[in-house]
């Protein structure tokens, strides 16, 4: 006996079917009807479940359940099961045929059926239940606040390798098992039935690398056997003894790529072992789940701290001391990064950025890492993390130290509502060239290809390939907003501007200042180390060659303000200019050999843009501005700016942070922040 999606039926002799829940059976009612017969009539047995199709009843019977119908026409008589059997045969469908005018039907042919559940069930509607639905709502994955769909995390444990080679088993913490995501395997149905019958769980081959299944060993409450996962797509659960319920937990391996869509299947299929030796067994029904891999998503600098990562090294002491009263002030955790004295603390803000991935049972926030060094296992920052911060590295194509292929070369915005869609998660924004040239300077395709497969927070292209490290942070910063107002965002934008620069300098310079020093306090060494003078405003507003490069820079930073005010849904209003000047030089921190003729933007002193944002309070690089009766007018004129809108701004004096061999921005800390309180699946991409 096998399942059937069609019965032909007999009068000679019962019919005889499997029925599993959730499966409809089509039956030929018109096959074996008597010559002469006008009309047939359907009875059933309690719990089978009867649809008719196809036309309207000729007349109405005493029960509603005894309608008369025309063989006439096409008619699609649909049978069902509601529950299991608890014996072979144990349901009933009578179908009885009538010649014209007459009452009692010419024959009768009956069905017998064995109702039998195999149920792959998962958290379908991500409320925490695993109750058995629809089989056509589990093989989908739906978007949106109305839809529907189970969710997988990735393994982003830092001691976890990517396979588990030879092993078969893996012990899992308390906190471990929350991360995997279950898969409830249910049989039921008559002994009889059930032993002559196996469970296959299986997958395809390549969804079979994107994730792990396992179940729980019977002698361990911590040690899990791997079931299904990376040259395994398949497993035999042994024939039935009796009715089955068994949960398998599931993680996944990978992010969403450009070669791997995020969606993973998981299929249950009950098998029937033939009899006879020469009559292959059969497959009587099939039941399908399918999980989609939690996003990577980014977090923007409007996001609440929690903690701060810093490299506490003695040449970088100011820098350290100021940010960790910052993160008290805010209440904030500091975490200790261990250095490699080799790097300079350079990849921490430049090689990796903290994120988060979620579920509806957890969220998990992880650093990913695009080290710019050939042994990943020699890199400090996952021997680092608190616990129950993840780590995963995503390779790139260009090693070089000033290159942009990095993900420190990514912002992401706070939410925005852009050209009629909404983006409640913020966009990325990546930096790159714009147009190609033989110097031209972009994300690897691997990392923009990985960025874009997570769909949530739809990247937006800048130019930034104009800065000599490349990376958009340089002239622009988002800032959160204390004090809302009806119609406005809840942030602001933060540009650098050169002209805001030369105004201010030739405003001091018209108040009599002309002669006040840029850099003073900074050893004559450090500024010969860096080609900066102590130029005075008068010499600096003198300076042709200056102007005309800071002129480029803001043509440069303009071409981003529209793409920025389109892209996002900006206005003038959110957007505050703040003073900053740029210089052209050569490339640094590569050989001599690689050089080109081709010169880039650096901060001409401290970067205010390299702000640290934590909340309300704000570390701004120090910029050894010109002193104007003892306070520094860039500082004033950037208090004026932000003090107003409830921001505490704090310069941090050090200056070997922004204009040594360490990098000309704050390389030495990142932040991990508050996740955001929406839940990506609800979002429509």
């Amino acid at each position: 006996m096998s399942f059937q999606s069609i019965v032909h039926l007999s009068l000679d002799s019962p019919a005889h079917a499997l029925c599993v829940l959730g499966m409809e059976i089509y039956l030929d009612v018109n096959g074996c009807a008597p010559q002469h017969c006008e009309s047939f009539t359907v009875d059933s047995s309690a719990g089978v479940l009867i649809q008719i199709y196809g036309t309207a009843p000729l007349k109405m019977g005493e029960r509603a359940a005894m309608n008369w119908w025309p063989l006439s026409h096409p008619t699609n008589v649909l049978v069902g099961v509601t529950s299991p059997s608890s014996a072979k045969d144990k349901a009933k469908v009578s179908i009885s045929y009538y010649q014209q005018n007459e009452d009692i039907p010419v024959a009768t042919a009956v069905l017998y059926l064995t109702g039998i559940e195999l149920s792959l069930d998962v958290d379908v509607y991500r409320s925490g239940h695993f109750e058995t639905c629809d089989p056509r709502a589990k093989k989908n994955w739906v978007w949106g606040p109305k839809g529907w769909g189970a969710i997988l995390l990735v393994n982003c444990s830092p001691a976890d390798a990517r396979q588990l080679a030879d092993k078969k088993s893996k012990v899992f913490s308390t906190e471990d098992i929350k991360s995997l995501s279950q898969m409830i395997l249910r049989v039921q149905g008559p002994r009889c039935i059930l032993k002559k019958c196996r469970v296959v769980l299986h997958t395809s081959k390549e969804e079979s690398e994107k994730a792990r299944v396992y179940r729980p060993q019977k002698d361990s409450s911590s040690t899990f056997e791997l079931v299904l996962g990376p040259d395994q797509h398949s497993c035999n659960l042994a024939l039935l003894e009796d009715n089955l319920e068994e949960t398998f937990y599931v993680e996944a391996l990978e992010f969403p790529s450009a070669s791997f869509s995020g969606l993973i299947s998981y299929s249950a299929s009950l098998v029937e072992e033939s009899q006879d030796p020469s009559i292959p067994e059969t497959v009587v029904y099939k039941d399908t789940v399918v999980f989609r891999v939690a996003p990577c998503i980014f977090v923007p600098s409007t996001q609440m701290p929690l903690e701060v990562y810093l490299c506490r090294e003695l040449h970088v002491q100011g820098f350290v001391n100021t940010v960790t009263e910052l993160s008290e002030r805010s209440k904030c955790q500091v975490a200790s990064v261990y250095e490699d004295p080799n790097r300079l603390g350079r990849w921490l803000q430049d090689e990796m950025a903290f994120c988060y991935t979620q579920a509806p049972h957890k969220t998990i926030s992880l650093v990913l890492d695009t080290p710019r060094i050939p042994k990943l296992d020699d890199f400090p920052m996952k021997y680092s993390l608190s616990p129950g911060v993840g780590y995963m590295t995503q390779r790139t194509q260009d090693h070089t130290v000033a290159s942009i292929d990095s993900i420190g070369n990514l912002m992401v915005s706070p939410p925005v509502k852009a050209q009629g869609k909404e983006y409640p998660l913020g966009r990325i924004l990546i930096g790159s060239s714009f147009y190609p040239s033989k110097d031209c300077r972009n994300m690897s395709k691997t990392l923009r290809d990985f960025l874009c497969a997570q769909q949530v927070q739809a990247p937006v292209e800048l130019f930034s390939d104009w800065l000599m490290i490349g990376h958009a942070y340089e002239f622009m910063c988002f800032v959160p907003a204390q004090y809302k107002v009806e119609g406005r965002k809840d942030f602001r934008l933060l540009l650098a501007s050169p002209s805001s620069c030369y105004k201010l300098f030739q405003e001091k310079q018209k108040e009599g200042y002309g002669d006040a020093h840029l850099f003073e306090g900074i050893r004559k060494d450090q500024l010969l180390s860096n080609g900066r003078e102590a130029n005075t405003i008068n010499e600096l507003l003198a300076d042709e060659n200056m102007r005309k490069q800071n002129d480029y820079v803001e043509k440069c930073i303009s071409l981003n303000r529209d793409i920025l005010k389109r892209e996002l849904g900006l206005e003038e209003e959110d957007i505050i200019d703040v003073p900053q000047l740029f210089c052209l030089e050569r490339m640094a921190n590569i050989p001599s050999s690689e050089q080109t003729e081709k010169l880039y933007a650096r901060p001409y002193f401290p970067d205010l843009l390299q702000m640290i944002v934590m909340g309300q309070n704000l570390g701004i690089p120090k910029p050894f501005g010109p002193q104007i009766n003892g306070t520094c007018c860039l500082e004033e004129t950037i208090c004026q700016l932000l003090e107003p809108l409830g921001f505490r701004c704090t310069f941090i004096n050090d200056f070997d942070c922004y204009l040594t061999e360490i990098g000309d921005f704050c390389s030495c800390a990142n932040i991990r922040r508050v996740p955001f309180a929406f839940k990506w699946w609800r979002m429509v991409p």
